[in-house]
């Protein structure tokens, strides 16, 4: 039977409705977050892979190779260009093997030290980095925005929140307009851009991938990663108190309280966090490390760099608020004994099976062959009886050349006795490009009794250094 406290129910806020008596909201109005400015190791190494990732999304559409866009995934030609590779889609298991490595690689990461990706490398953090960037640039530091945003309207504030979301927007656009450069060729696309040529897909996807830039990374920010990214769900089952995550010291910490510079801490009964809350103020995500491992954290140590500042300051030993494990603040271990704890088991079977995909997938490249086929039956005229006695069947064939220079393929057949290549046994077909071909094959009419026979079509290159077998069947009608 529930007890009388269990059955209690206790308003989260109270509001004045319109009939003048009181509502129940049971949402939380959400506070905007105004992170404060941190400098230190890992705000710099933040900002390293935000100029490494941005270099590489922004520079790779316009790199050439060849005659060429290195990479591009030409959807309406059904080709994909890596460098010097060509896929085709019946190169799915490629992609497929890719996601299988990148899942893999995200645990691994996650079991060794937490949500590293989140914080240092994921598009949601790196494109909030710029927009708060940009927004300090225009609006000033954390108390100018927050002063800012507090005063009534005048044409100050008008013209600077103008200015910040101006920015915002050709920020964002100039990331959409890059983004369908991987999918139709760019230098094509800034042309079409400035003669208003775009075909109406282009103009829709630039606009779409513009506009969730500027919602997330301006107005969503740490919401995208704390309700709505499935990471932050389910991180905590890749987690083991081995795992390095950024923790408070709660033992040297506590009990927490403000004094002066020249005051001794155990005179005063006080552990060494100061509590200038400054942690809160830098926290992207607004939580307070203070109080344990929360989801909403992206491990991005911003509190680390804050802290270890104040310690400098008060000239305490750095470290209060660190990249550790709970089993290293729970065991007093050193950073040697937390080290030697990260090849465990778990993250032994995860980098074994990764470094094996990820050799198979290179194996998998390296000696695949520029050449792909498709047989399909002609359906108009399954076996029919031509001049001079033979029997025929008709296929079309799809020859796939998956190099860049144009190649001769040689057609040849084997499976039952007498059969021959009636059609054309040659065909040319051109760099990175697909050729249907129809292709007629005859037998002497008596040589083979009634039914399906399996049949192989040998395609290769005159040179012999590319060569496929295909099945089929051959139909003998009764």
């Amino acid at each position: 039977m529930q007890s009388q406290a269990a059955r209690k129910v206790i308003p989260i806020a109270s509001v004045p409705v319109d009939s003048g008596g009181e509502g129940t909201s049971l949402y939380e109005a959400q506070k905007k977050i105004y992170p404060r400015e941190v400098n230190g190791l890992f705000a710099r190494w933040r900002w390293y892979f935000v100029f490494i990732t941005q270099l590489v999304f922004y520079g790779l559409p316009w790199l050439e190779w060849g005659q060429r866009q290195a990479v591009l995934f030409d959807l309406g030609a059904r080709r994909f260009y890596l460098f010097g590779i060509v896929l085709y889609p019946q190169d799915f298991i490629y992609l497929t093997a890719l996601l299988v490595i990148s899942a893999l690689s995200l645990f691994l990461f996650t079991a060794v030290a937490g949500r590293l990706w989140c914080g240092f490398s994921c598009p949601q953090t790196v494109y909030t980095e710029i927009f708060l960037w940009i927004e300090r640039q225009v609006e000033g530091s954390r108390v100018a925005r927050m002063r800012l945003d507090a005063g009534p309207m005048s044409v100050r504030k008008f013209g600077r929140k103008a200015l910040k979301h101006f920015i915002w927007i050709a920020f964002a656009f100039w990331t959409g307009f890059t983004f369908v450069g991987y999918f139709s060729s760019i230098r094509e696309l800034g042309a079409d851009l400035l003669n208003f040529h775009m075909t109406s897909w282009e103009v829709f996807w630039v606009l779409f991938y513009g506009f969730a830039t500027y919602g997330n990374a301006g107005f969503l920010r740490e919401q995208v990663c704390k309700y709505m990214c499935p990471y932050a769900r389910f991180q905590s089952a890749m987690f083991d108190p081995d795992t390095l995550i950024v923790s408070y010291d709660a033992a040297r910490g506590e009990p927490r309280g403000s004094r002066s510079r020249k005051a001794d801490p155990a005179a005063l009964s006080l552990g060494s966090c100061v509590d200038c809350s400054l942690c809160v103020q830098v926290c992207p995500t607004g939580i307070d490390i203070r109080n344990g491992l929360q989801y909403e954290c992206i491990g991005c140590a911003a509190c680390v760099d804050v802290c270890d500042g104040v310690m400098e300051k008060m000239n305490y030993p750095k470290g209060l608020i660190r990249f550790t494990t709970q089993n290293a603040i729970a065991n007093g271990w050193s950073k040697p004994d937390i080290w030697r704890r990260v090849l465990r088991p778990r993250v032994l079977v995860y980098g074994a099976v990764l470094a094996a995909l990820c050799l198979a997938l290179v194996v998998s490249l390296v000696a695949r062959t520029p050449l792909k086929v498709d047989v399909v039956r002609d359906r108009a005229a399954l076996s029919r009886i031509v001049a001079g006695g033979k029997l025929e069947n008709v296929y079309r064939l799809q020859i796939m050349n998956a190099t860049e220079e144009p190649q001769r393929y040689r057609i040849g057949v084997e499976g039952l006795p007498g059969l021959v290549v009636a059609s054309e046994a040659e065909v040319q077909v051109g760099p990175a490009e697909a050729r249907w071909v129809a292709v007629r094959l005859q037998v002497p009419y008596g040589s083979a009794p009634a039914g399906s026979h399996p049949i192989h079509f040998n395609i290769g290159t005159a040179a012999g250094d590319a060569h496929v077998s295909e099945k089929s069947a051959f139909l003998v009608p009764r």
